[in-house]
């Protein structure tokens, strides 16, 4: 089985089909320009090898394709799914991208994506340990920052990382996968320059914030990371009695006052809504008697 749930950096460069796998899945998630994230929606193609063929899905009123007719000795496992082709409020603007790329752009869609992550990889990997490159120190359209030392220098996990870029404006990159304790970096092929520079500037300011706890200079509990994200709520309250300023917390670097980002709450306990039923039913007024 192969992977294909991000060909970021494959397309127009190598072919799934020819790495000896029997099925590989083709997900249409960033590389193919549909949204992804929050559940969905994940979606896309999945290749077999032809001896595979009499056990795929069948469907009992769209006609597939994949089997135009049922031999013999086919063993379809039924309907996979309602909609065999996926949805069509999706695959237009797969459709639509393609078209518009075309070969070449799509092979430089690829290119860039490669190009843009090992720059990426290659400025940040000064500040922070970089996992999993390749024989030439380079990586694909991905690649790992190990922040796990960091909890035994400075108390800081990959989590207060992810908290603090909020502040500095940013969504956080994948957190714990597919190495927990880490952070994985995607910046894709459409990114200017400028955004991964302005990126990089966030997480190697976060680095020096680190070092400030590392040297002993603010309390390992009580600090800009531990703390982070600052709401809007925290800053502006009347008292502030933490070890750093509402500046510092709130507008850590200048692009931060041009365009300012407020979470909407500060750090929530991240599985208690996982590990605790919470029930809540709407009080009912009182029906006043009919005479």
């Amino acid at each position: 089985y192969i992977d294909g749930a991000n060909m970021n950096a494959m397309v127009g460069l190598c072919a799934p089909g020819k790495f000896g796998g029997d099925v590989s899945h083709l997900n249409l998630h960033k590389t193919f320009c549909i949204p992804h994230g929050g559940g969905g929606p994940g979606m896309g193609p999945i290749g077999i090898k032809a001896h595979l063929a009499p056990f795929m899905p069948t469907h009992p009123v769209v006609p597939t394709g994949a089997l135009p007719e049922q031999p013999a000795d086919a063993a379809p496992f039924g309907t996979m799914a309602a909609a065999p082709f996926g949805s069509s409020l999706i695959l237009p603007i797969s459709y639509a991208y393609i078209s518009m790329m075309g070969s070449n752009g799509l092979r430089e869609a690829s290119k860039l994506a490669i190009l843009k992550a090992n720059y990426m990889a290659k400025v940040l990997g000064q500040h922070y340990p970089v996992l999993y490159t390749g024989p030439n120190g380079t990586c694909a359209h991905e690649f790992i920052l190990d922040v796990r030392p960091l909890e035994g220098s400075a108390g800081v996990k990959a989590e207060d990382i992810a908290k603090r870029l909020m502040d500095y404006g940013y969504h956080a990159p994948t957190m714990s996968w597919p190495v927990p304790g880490t952070l994985m970096i995607e910046p894709t092929e459409s990114e200017s320059k400028a955004e991964l520079d302005r990126f990089c500037e966030a997480m190697i300011s976060i680095r020096r914030e680190i070092a400030d706890i590392e040297a002993g200079k603010v309390p390992r509990d009580d600090n800009l990371l531990v703390n982070a994200p600052h709401a809007a709520s925290v800053v502006l309250a009347d008292t502030w009695s933490r070890p750093y300023s509402r500046e510092t917390a709130a507008f850590p670097a200048a692009w931060v006052r041009q365009a300012k980002f407020w979470p909407t709450t500060s750090r929530v306990d991240n599985v208690y809504g996982d590990r605790h039923l919470i029930t809540r039913i709407q009080e009912q007024e009182p029906v006043a008697a009919q005479v």
